[in-house]
């Protein structure tokens, strides 16, 4: 079994909000495999998916803990799955410290100071799994990068996030299809050549 884990907050005020990329892309998977992430397990919403070239069933998952507890769904997510996190796990989670439209694929590493990824480290006991971060930074400098998370997104920004959760579906297609260092080295090589040329 592999879990594809979005992570965000419920409630109908949060829904469309930087800090829910994560639920939001995995609506968008959902959509490909034509299938509603609705069923309530292990403190998470969740729905069994075939995703077209993948041989193993996957599990979508968005946890219902609010995000600095997102650890807790996870790990009972983890344990009644008898998924093996350096290798069956996907989480994908907003990126404040990348602009809007930007992603990248990372295999492991710290939080950087994202509560829900902290959470999800501490419950699991280990940093080693695979991550896809959404850049969601405004264009302009915020004082209150928090406030930012939470509030709606803003019309003019609706183009740019659709096509950055469109490219996160792809990019945990390609990770469970072809493998994370193939989907690292097509992902990350279009943030570096778009930096290069400015667009970030």
């Amino acid at each position: 079994m592999k879990l594809i884990v979005g992570l965000g907050n419920p409630g109908i005020e949060y829904q469309f909000t930087p800090h829910n990329m994560g639920f939001l892309a995995v609506d968008v998977i959902a959509g490909r495999a034509e299938v509603k992430v609705s069923n309530r397990r292990c403190r998470a919403l969740t729905a069994k998916a075939k995703i077209e070239g993948v041989a193993e069933p996957v599990l979508l998952a968005k946890p219902e803990t609010f995000m600095n507890l997102s650890g807790m769904a996870v790990r009972e997510l983890v344990e009644e799955y008898e998924v093996t996190p350096q290798r069956d796990l996907i989480v994908l989670y907003d990126e404040l410290d990348f602009p809007l439209g930007t992603l990248r694929i990372k295999q492991r590493g710290s939080s950087a100071g994202h509560n829900g990824m902290e959470s999800v480290i501490g419950a699991l006991g280990t940093e080693e799994f695979v991550r896809i971060r959404m850049g969601v930074g405004p264009e302009h400098k915020v004082s209150d990068g928090a406030r930012y998370l939470l509030s709606q997104f803003r019309k003019s920004q609706y183009e740019l996030v659709d096509e950055v959760l469109e490219r996160a579906a792809d990019a945990a297609t390609m990770i469970l299809r072809d493998g994370v260092a193939r989907a690292m080295n097509a992902v990350n090589q279009r943030l570096k050549a778009d930096t290069a040329e400015g667009k970030v």
